[in-house]
């Protein structure tokens, strides 16, 4: 009898020693200047492959894709009924402003730190700065991948579909005479653009750059802090706030809207890839056991107790 309870002390503390082992794994992470680099050098490196999750959200299954395109006509074909009710009805309603925060006076070409969009920007920034001081490997990807967000939104805008479609903004109201580049025709495609990357009025309006960069932006954080709340009505009140300055037909905003959400969906998949993540990020649990000797003239053990 003496014996089996010897080695099962035996075992009981080479079971200890393994745990606190792996526990010492844990604790010994990364410094911050190291998560911080892994963090660069893994962003950097997924470029390509966001791009290929990119065409994988639009070519993994053609009849919804096809079920899509067949939605955004019917939008642009009742854009004249929708845009109006959207100008008179419900941006009079939508007279609230938010308060400057940029640190930037004057002019300037940095688009992304002035305005509404120092809304979007500050946080993102401050997210990042929060995690990288905190060594929080998540927070700097979710900070990262939303800066992408941005450029992606852009150049796949400004320089791709803006430049394809060319479609004309809406005149306002719709009921008065149009004078170019503004239209009251819904279907006035291909144009000729005059800017590219920053937009002018011409032909210009297909789809939303802000649109399509505002949900891009709160996809990625909703994916990495799995939570919808906080990212998309954070993001509604800056979009809504300068909701008249954006001047687009209803479906510019919606095809800004599904565009954002698969860019930004994509730079997600594509970092959890590199990350070994698969699915949702879930929450960490702690898990802790207290290993307790007991003696007595009847028994001679260890007592655990695990905490989940």
């Amino acid at each position: 009898m003496k014996t089996i309870k010897t080695k099962l002390i035996i075992t009981f503390l080479f079971y200890s020693l393994f745990f606190n082992a792996q526990k010492l794994e844990v604790i010994n992470k990364d410094n911050i200047f190291q998560t911080s680099g892994k963090v660069i050098k893994n962003s950097i490196l997924t470029i390509p492959s966001d791009f290929v999750y990119m065409g994988k959200e639009i070519s993994n299954d053609w009849k919804k894709t096809g079920y899509y395109v067949g939605g955004i006509v019917g939008l642009i074909a009742v854009d004249k009924v929708t845009t109006n009710f959207l100008h008179n009805h419900l941006e009079p309603h939508l007279t609230y402003k938010l308060p400057k925060i940029s640190f930037i006076k004057g002019r300037t070409d940095h688009k992304w730190l002035v305005g509404e969009n120092a809304y979007m920007s500050y946080p993102i920034i401050g997210n990042y700065l929060f995690s990288f001081f905190t060594n929080k490997e998540r927070g700097q990807y979710a900070s990262i991948n939303a800066l992408k967000a941005i450029q992606y939104a852009t150049i796949i805008t400004q320089l791709g579909l803006k430049t394809i479609f060319g479609r004309n903004r809406p005149n306002r109201p719709l009921s008065e005479t149009a004078i170019e580049p503004w239209t009251n025709n819904n279907w006035d495609f291909f144009n000729k653009r005059k800017e590219y990357l920053f937009a002018s009025a011409e032909a210009s309006a297909f789809p939303s750059l802000h649109t399509t960069a505002y949900f891009a932006i709160a996809k990625v954080f909703q994916m990495e802090y799995d939570n919808y709340w906080i990212p998309y009505s954070f993001m509604s009140i800056v979009y809504m706030a300068e909701m008249k300055k954006h001047n687009h037909w209803v479906s510019d905003l919606v095809v800004g809207g599904i565009v954002g959400t698969l860019i930004g969906k994509s730079i997600v998949l594509s970092s959890w890839k590199k990350r070994n993540i698969n699915g949702v990020i879930k929450k960490e649990k702690n898990i802790s056991f207290n290993i307790v000797p007991q003696y007595s003239n009847e028994y001679t053990g260890l007592h655990i107790v695990g905490t989940f």
